[in-house]
């Protein structure tokens, strides 16, 4: 591997900065690590020993690297990351499926994987044009469920559509829609599929003639809710219903 320099979307590699999100890469996806970086300042440390203890019975190189870890992560407050080659997943048929649709904040992004793992969704779709899932900012911000989730990015939502059709949409958005309390009242498939806009424009109107849009009531004192706690609230729901 060449020398490591800030990342960027066409490199084959990406970075998990945190030694949390370090951690969770070597457990969830040993196969794609390839090094282990960390700051002098954390030699010695219960997460550097951990990290260093697992790397070595995985064979994954070691090694102390202060100025990449600040060029990667650009921050001087970063003391452990993990180098990891991208991955493709293709997503389970039959299963809930997550669909964030022109997603273009990497905290939004990284917080709404964290939580799609914590209510049991393990598979997620990115529609085009948005983040970089391998962004670190993205990876860091969710804390490495990337690691142990099932995520694609495709072109198109009509991509999406071809590779799993017959799929019951959710689109989370006014036009037509019913509140989630009244949806979530009804019978609801073991395969659906939740579907979320952009945090500034929401989704396009051709999505309220797909399948049943939903909207999750609130009082008339906020204009909407962030994305990511629009998402939390639509998956908590989903995975609750019995």
């Amino acid at each position: 591997m060449p020398s490591l320099s800030p990342y960027k979307s066409d490199l084959d590699y990406g970075y998990a900065p945190g030694a949390f999100p370090a951690m969770e890469c070597l457990l969830h996806r040993p196969d794609c690590a390839r090094r282990v970086l960390l700051h002098s300042k954390a030699e010695g440390t219960e997460a550097a020993e951990k990290l260093t203890a697992l790397a070595e019975k995985l064979r994954v190189r070691v090694e102390i690297a202060d100025k990449a870890l600040s060029r990667i992560s650009g921050k001087e407050n970063c003391f452990a990351a993990a180098v990891f080659s991208k991955f493709d997943d293709a997503l389970a048929a039959g299963r809930p499926h997550v669909v964030l649709h022109n997603a273009s904040d990497c905290g939004n992004v990284g917080t709404i994987l964290r939580t799609a793992l914590g209510f049991g969704v393990e598979d997620v779709a990115l529609i085009r044009p948005c983040v970089d899932v391998f962004d670190p900012r993205v990876v860091r911000a969710s804390m490495g469920a990337l690691f142990q989730l099932h995520v694609r990015t495709y072109d198109s939502f009509d991509q999406y559509q071809a590779e799993h059709p017959w799929r019951m949409l959710y689109p989370f958005m006014l036009d037509g829609s019913r509140s989630l309390p009244d949806v979530l009242a009804g019978d609801i498939p073991a395969d659906w599929t939740l579907i979320f806009g952009n945090e500034g424009s929401g989704l396009p109107a051709e999505f309220a003639r797909m399948g049943q849009p939903v909207r999750i009531p609130s009082n008339d004192r906020v204009d909407s809710l962030n994305l990511s706690i629009a998402a939390a609230i639509g998956i908590y729901g989903f995975t609750q219903k019995k």
